[in-house]
């Protein structure tokens, strides 16, 4: 590194009173410290080698774009429209997109826009900018309604994502920290797939301080009682919050409508591609209020009239509340990495408009209820749950005598991505998949499926 000098190393040992360089690392048990050199292959020495290597790497897999998927579980095949790219990849917002006033060029009106946009879409007003994703989103909000209600456990629903339950539970901390928070499940109904009322009143007391429900649920059904939740919730004091998917909010009511007092969620439908470990980024919105606004962990970008007259000026506001100002003392700790998204989820949310999220929540409603029709048509195949669905279904497959791996591992030989296997996390479902069908999936895409299916199960 450029700064590995003998001066900069000395005057490093002098300021910290160590002897070596080696004794700051003395906190970490010597098994634990590599003494050997690591096997690495020679360096590649110029820019072809390198593209051609990684182009090798990369021909080993099979992409979403090689084949025809339906897998969804978080992150979904949404359509792309190329502008999305094309703003994104502009100097004004690419390089500068966290940095001093002088380096906006529109990037503060860009991420003020975001937050309006997706304000309206949550009937929400008070949006910031975005975390790193839906489960990080749930975990800082689950923690501001810690600090707001100054109680210290969270009821969850048992059908949650337990990839993203996993994050959630990193943010409640074990229970020998401080700020620990219990997490409590909620049973869900086995029949509609909606969260038990019952389990909840049971469940729910003065130790609550919040009650965090999906709409679309992990596995895709409505959750019809949002309000009836909320209302049992603030009947003990504790706040509600909602994770959503935003596209569904053309044909769903939006959380604000019915109580919600924090929404998170993700803005990766909103015009990013499925990434391998990216492309995925998730949002909190609350009331204009100021018991929800001093307890954001994240950059927030307010409008203000200048000295100009007709003229508005944006700029980052409550600063000093997050770890930019108070570092291990602010509202969590939050990150930039996703910033340039919320440029990305304004261009994509100004090109819908609200008509066109109506347009895209009908068609992703048609298409998926399509799929359901023809799946259940398969001898040995249903569709798990009664209550209506959005974009994806749990499918079930026990009595086709065949495991969710083994249909998955014969559906890859009709170039098809099988729904995401659900026996392990959710053993209670036995064998069924999870299935997702947006926009983007054709009739043509789905009939191909059927066939597929249908010549691979016999019953």
């Amino acid at each position: 590194m450029p700064n590995s000098t003998t001066r900069a190393k000395e005057e490093l040992l002098s300021v910290t009173g160590a002897a070596t360089i080696a004794e700051l690392f003395s906190a970490i048990p010597a098994d634990h410290r590599m003494s050997w050199p690591l096997d690495l292959p020679p360096a590649l020495r110029s820019e072809v080698e390198l593209q051609r290597h990684l182009v090798d790497l990369l021909r080993k897999n099979t992409s979403t774009e090689d084949a025809l998927s339906f897998l969804g579980a978080g992150c979904w095949p949404h359509h792309v429209p190329a502008v999305c790219d094309e703003i994104a990849s502009r100097t004004e917002f690419l390089t500068p997109i966290l940095g001093t006033a002088s380096s906006d060029h529109g990037r503060n009106q860009a991420w003020f826009e975001f937050s309006s946009q997706l304000a309206e879409l949550v009937d929400l007003d008070f949006v910031g900018l975005p975390t790193y994703s839906w489960g990080c989103s749930a975990g800082h909000a689950i923690r501001m309604a810690s600090r707001l209600t100054g109680r210290t456990e969270v009821l969850i629903p048992r059908s949650i994502d337990p990839e993203r339950l996993s994050v959630i539970r990193n943010y409640c901390e074990p229970p020998e920290m401080p700020s620990h928070i219990d997490v409590i499940l909620v049973d869900y109904d086995p029949t509609t797939g909606e969260i038990d009322l019952v389990d909840l009143a049971d469940k729910l007391s003065e130790r609550t301080a919040a009650v965090y429900v999906e709409n679309p649920t992990f596995f895709g059904t409505i959750e019809s009682a949002g309000a009836e939740i909320a209302s049992r919730a603030r009947s003990v004091g504790a706040e509600t919050i909602v994770g959503v998917d935003p596209i569904s909010l053309g044909v769903l009511l939006p959380p604000g409508a019915y109580g919600a007092d924090i929404v998170v969620g993700t803005i990766q439908p909103l015009g990013m591609h499925m990434n391998c470990g990216g492309g995925t980024a998730g949002f909190i919105a609350t009331r204009d209020d100021e018991r929800y606004a001093r307890e954001y962990p994240t950059m927030i970008v307010s409008i203000a009239p200048t000295t100009v007259p007709g003229e508005r000026g944006f700029a980052n506001i409550l600063v000093e509340q997050t770890s930019y100002g108070m570092r291990d003392q602010g509202k969590d700790w939050t990150g930039t990495s996703t910033y340039l998204w919320a440029v990305v989820a304004a261009t994509y949310m100004s090109l819908m408009g609200p008509a066109g999220f109506e347009e895209i929540g009908e068609l992703i409603l048609q298409r998926s209820h399509y799929a359901a029709r023809r799946l259940a048509g398969i001898a040995g195949v249903g569709v798990r749950f009664s209550s209506p669905f959005f974009k994806e279904m749990v499918v079930d497959l026990n009595a086709t005598g065949l495991t969710v791996a083994e249909i998955n591992a014969r559906l890859r030989t009709h170039g098809i991505f099988g729904g995401k296997d659900l026996s392990h996390d959710h053993p209670e479902l036995g064998q069924s998949a999870l299935y997702c069908v947006t926009e983007v999936h054709t009739q043509a895409d789905i009939d191909r499926l059927i066939d597929a299916l249908s010549k691979e199960i016999t019953v």
